[in-house]
């Protein structure tokens, strides 16, 4: 980690991390949603979205989590996420060398995991460990079953359509390769999951199958509270501030749905037409060869179809591995965020019935019980963690819509260069 005193995090006021308290410290649920008033659904969603004075800035711990024990390891924690230029950084996990595996029941792929870090938690330097993607799957199923509070990003889709899709050719594999890199990535950096014991686990056993026999016994009362709620409480509806989330991402899916969709018919028309072109190039070159003086225009006809044909390929492969795998993953992230949302308001509708059966009891000032206090507690977890979480999912969609768009816009750039290019000097040398 990087020496000095942590930077301080945008705040409702000039407080330092030190001075600033999780839900669970013993602040109200009214400091943890920014006061009693009750604004407006547009003025929620851009506090939601973009005011970060709003939005408790630290990633959230549930409770009974295990943390860093002292207060300079939770410091180190949130300004590892709030430097995000690798300076600070003290774990780097890659995926890569794909290596298919023929057993008699079955055929796999597994991938190298290498992990580099200085935290304590992990006994040497450096690890390097194979998982499949089984592996993986069993990684984020542990993470969502003890971080119920957080947002888990998805994994690549496991299954594809026999006969369309060949699962082990290098294309599948390497873009399935770049979606396991992304998953691993995004935990590293999330400033809670990233200390996770399944993830340590993950990370550097290496024999993970006799872990996951033997497992660990540890959830914690969060997952517990949120595993054993059971459809007895509804609640009558969500908070503005998350229903506004709620609908953003229902029209936030909706959108990219249309929008693959759309994607995947323009690249089967490309291809179609590609093929067509392979076949119309050649005809003027066997064409040219029956003919006297046009016989070069001939060939330049031809050789320029060819270069279309090459650019319209590379063009169609840019969009294949580079555009649609973000789409999809967003798509999943998206739903990956409403099962939190879902699983918070499990948690809010316990709380509210708890709290109707404290009012109906015939007492002039009843106590709160334990249990009240210890599911408002939950609930304010769920809000501070969810909305940190969201707001670091924004920012991360914007930098990878960012990037997708303009690589993509060059890309066809390019590839209009590369078709127009050989015309206009075949052009320019017959003026």
């Amino acid at each position: 980690m990087a020496g000095g005193p942590p930077k301080a995090l945008p705040s409702t006021g000039p407080q330092s991390l030190r001075d600033m308290p999780h839900p669970l410290a013993g602040s109200s649920s009214e400091e943890a949603v920014g006061g009693d008033s009750t604004p407006s659904p547009d003025l929620l969603m851009a506090r939601s979205f973009g005011d970060k004075d709003l939005i408790l800035p630290n990633g959230g711990t549930p409770a009974g989590t295990s943390s860093p024990a002292s207060s300079s390891s939770l410091l180190n924690r949130l300004q590892l996420d709030d430097d995000i230029d690798g300076e600070t950084r003290d774990l780097f996990v890659t995926v890569d060398d794909p290596k298919k595996h023929v057993c008699t029941m079955e055929t796999y792929i597994t991938y190298r995991i290498t992990t580099k870090s200085t935290r304590v938690e992990f006994d040497l330097p450096e690890y390097s460990v194979r998982r499949r993607y089984q592996d993986f799957d069993w990684l984020r199923n542990k993470l969502e079953e003890s971080q119920p509070t957080h947002l888990i990003p998805p994994l690549p889709e496991k299954f594809v359509v026999k006969g369309v899709v060949d699962r082990f050719s290098e294309e599948f594999v390497e873009t399935r390769r770049k979606a396991l890199d992304k998953f691993l990535k995004r935990i590293t950096d999330h400033p809670v999951l990233s200390f996770n014991e399944h993830f340590n686990v993950f990370l550097t056993a290496k024999d993970l199958n006799a872990y996951k026999k033997q497992g660990i016994a540890l959830l914690t009362r969060v997952g517990e509270s949120v595993k054993h709620v059971t459809g007895g409480y509804k609640l009558r509806s969500r908070p503005l501030e998350f229903a506004a989330i709620g609908d953003y991402l229902d029209t936030f899916a909706l959108k990219l749905g249309t929008i693959d969709r759309i994607a995947q018919r323009i690249i089967k028309e490309e291809i179609e037409y590609l093929v067509e072109l392979r076949e119309y190039g050649p005809v003027y070159s066997t064409w040219s060869a029956l003919e006297g003086e046009l016989a070069e225009p001939l060939e330049g006809v031809s050789a320029c179809i060819g270069n279309c044909s090459t650019a319209l390929e590379e063009l169609t492969d840019d969009i294949t591995e580079e555009f649609l795998p973000v789409l999809r993953e967003y798509i999943l992230y998206s739903d990956s965020m409403k099962g939190v949302l879902k699983k918070r308001d499990q948690v809010h509708a316990e709380y509210e019935a708890k709290l109707e059966a404290v009012a109906l009891r015939k007492e002039d000032r009843p106590k709160v019980p334990a249990d009240v206090e210890k599911c408002q507690d939950r609930m304010e977890c769920f809000n501070a963690d969810l909305k940190a979480d969201m707001e670091r999912w924004q920012g991360n969609k914007r930098n990878d819509f960012r990037q997708l768009l303009v690589g993509l816009a060059d890309k066809n750039i390019q590839y209009y260069e590369k078709e127009m290019g050989p015309i206009l000097v075949h052009a320019s040398s017959h003026n």
